[in-house]
């Protein structure tokens, strides 16, 4: 970038004890050249009940640009807001406290500010945790779909991500409403950059700029957050219904899995019922016509729903195979054969989430968020 740029880093964190010490310490690091342009940090501690304020605390000490701010639980959308919006600088680069900045991670970022009609640019992952197959999974796949991107996109993540303050004054920052757990995707990152791109900023992507992380090991939180994916996927959809078929991040076929996990539930829960002959009136304890009616329609359409599980679980292998076989081909490993299944299981998941964000969002539906993206 040009001469003197002066930046403002933010991470928000949450009972992030366990990681927040290798993030700082690597932020430390970059601090430490007087050249990189990182002139203040922001750790936004949001509620957290273990140690983690406790270790930024110990690293101010250390890093005179280090500070600490206190949240109060809102979620990563509203501490990230309460860090850029504390920053000095006009720049601001967001990491998340479960990260480690690779040397040359925000110097990589830097050179697309130098265009003035650049409102924010993102990086890529690296791998804190090589020896969990589920983690080099859940890492292969992404980085297999940011080597597929260009430099100029139209969806930036929140993990690693350089923005100007202007842009993010003009998007009036995340949406809070947005709410999620640590390690749970709530889709405020992905808002964020669909409203900054909305406003005439261009957005890019750096491929060389990394950030490890600690991926999931656990397949039970891993899907979990799947769950919480899925259902944040419906508010943003809602709102920005002209991404539903994909963005450069991801693409129609990952759009599709999610219903098409749900047809199969669904005629799967028919195809059992159908099994019962009494049902639903036995169930119901009773042989009204009405119900004597419903189960004989149950029964009907019992062989239909069977075929019809048969070709969604097709349909749903069908889609896991290429990106699979590219993990394979890049990797060299078969046991990245492994992301068929899991990618067919998340799917499932994302269907749950995606059935509750339907039946929440008339109560919970976007609000306006103020400044010029409202």
């Amino acid at each position: 970038m040009g001469v003197n740029p002066s930046v403002t880093l933010v991470i928000p964190g949450r009972n992030c004890a366990g990681t927040l010490r290798p993030c700082l310490e690597a932020i430390a690091q970059i601090a430490a050249d007087g050249t990189s342009g990182l002139r203040e940090v922001i750790f936004v501690d949001d509620g957290s009940t273990d140690e983690s304020a406790r270790i930024a605390q110990e690293f101010a000490a250390r890093l005179g640009c280090l500070r600490v701010v206190t949240g109060v639980g809102g979620g990563p959308g509203a501490a990230r807001n309460l860090g850029w919006r504390a920053a000095c600088h006009p720049l601001i680069w967001f990491i998340d406290s479960d990260c480690v900045a690779e040397p040359d991670a925000l110097a990589r970022l830097l050179p697309h500010m130098d265009d003035a009609s650049v409102g924010g640019v993102g990086g890529s992952y690296g791998n804190m945790r090589p020896d969990s197959l589920l983690a080099c999974l859940i890492h292969e796949e992404i980085v297999a779909r940011h080597r597929a991107m260009r430099t100029d996109v139209n969806f930036l993540g929140g993990f690693n991500v350089l923005y100007r303050r202007e842009a993010l004054d003009r998007a009036g920052g995340f949406d809070e409403r947005f709410f999620n757990g640590p390690g749970s995707p709530g889709a405020e990152d992905a808002e964020l950059s669909f409203r900054v791109a909305t406003l005439g900023y261009a957005l890019r992507f750096e491929l060389e700029s990394r950030v490890g992380h600690f991926h999931p090991t656990s397949l039970g939180r891993y899907l979990r957050a799947q769950r919480h994916h899925g259902y944040w996927r419906v508010f943003l959809h809602m709102r920005y219904r002209d991404r539903a078929a994909g963005d450069d991040y991801s693409k129609w076929t990952d759009h599709v899995q999610p219903p098409l996990a749900l047809l199969m539930i669904v005629a799967t829960l028919v195809f059992i019922a159908s099994q019962f002959p009494g049902w639903p009136g036995h169930v119901a304890g009773s042989s009204t016509g009405v119900l004597e009616s419903a189960s004989d329609k149950v029964r009907l359409i019992g062989p239909a729903a069977g075929w019809m599980v048969v070709i969604c679980a097709m349909l749903l292998a069908v889609v896991q195979i290429p990106l699979t076989l590219r993990l394979v081909r890049h990797v060299g490993k078969w046991s990245h054969v492994a992301f068929a299944p899991l990618g067919f299981v998340r799917a499932m998941w994302r269907a749950v989430g995606m059935v509750q964000g339907m039946l929440a969002y008339p109560f919970r539906g976007p609000r306006r968020v103020g400044g010029d993206g409202s």
